[in-house]
């Protein structure tokens, strides 16, 4: 699936009581300058243009497409260098040339997050995104939101939908994720302070609430899924 810029998504799994799933997804983000500018100096990307319009209103690729790419995918995770440049313009052109894309919001629908979002906490959540694994509190970003304190703590929740503890904890285990996928010697203890986290055991418990597994398990199963799919 392919989600243009200011798109509001979220992924739903419908998992049986009891059961977890190890990799629940994949991604690749890039921003709109490094493929407009990518374009300038390579012109064949062209064909790809009509596809990052498309994904305006989010594009869903059918099963032929999806067993072409998911092996870049999968090894797009552990590549280094201009190996990743490679298999990322595999997909891209894998994406330009699939006849089994679906458009998924209606031709009416305008990305606009100012309609949905204030600009107070648009500035609030790219602070976040910025100093992710830095420490910061509501205090600093009402002050950036330029609201009080608990005006701020209100827009947020109703906003995102949760509170700032949960937003920032969701955002580091996410980050902690990607670097177990993509880094086999960061050791567990590394993992959790360069993500944010001051406390081991509160990192292997969060990660557990978030992902149904601890820390070393995911990164045993995803090498488990890894080998697997090498085999295969």
């Amino acid at each position: 699936m392919l989600a243009g810029p200011n798109l509001p998504h979220n992924w739903i799994s419908d998992v049986p009581k009891g059961s977890s799933i190890p990799l629940r997804c994949q991604l690749i983000q890039f921003s709109e300058n490094f493929i407009s500018d990518t374009m300038k100096v390579l012109p064949e990307l062209g064909p790809f243009e009509p596809v990052l319009e498309a994904s305006r209103r989010g594009v869903l690729f059918g099963t032929e497409t999806s067993r072409q790419v998911a092996p870049l995918m999968n090894e797009v995770q552990q590549a280094q260098g201009v190996r990743r440049i490679e298999l990322f313009m595999m997909i891209a052109g894998l994406l330009s040339r699939a006849q089994d894309a679906q458009l998924l919001a209606s031709p009416s629908y305008l990305p606009d997050p100012s309609g949905y979002m204030s600009a107070g906490i648009n500035k609030a959540l790219a602070y976040i995104r910025e100093n992710l694994t830095k420490s910061f509190d509501e205090t600093d970003l009402a002050a950036i939101a330029g609201q009080s304190t608990g005006a701020f703590s209100r827009a947020f929740r109703r906003h995102t939908g949760m509170s700032l503890v949960q937003y920032v904890k969701r955002l580091r285990i996410n980050l902690a994720c990607q670097i177990l996928m993509s880094d086999d010697h960061a050791s567990i203890t590394d993992i959790c302070f360069e993500v944010g986290f001051n406390n081991l055991s509160n990192f292997n418990r969060q990660f557990l609430a978030e992902k149904g597994m601890t820390p070393s398990r995911f990164r045993r199963l995803l090498g488990d899924n890894i080998n697997v799919a090498k085999a295969a």
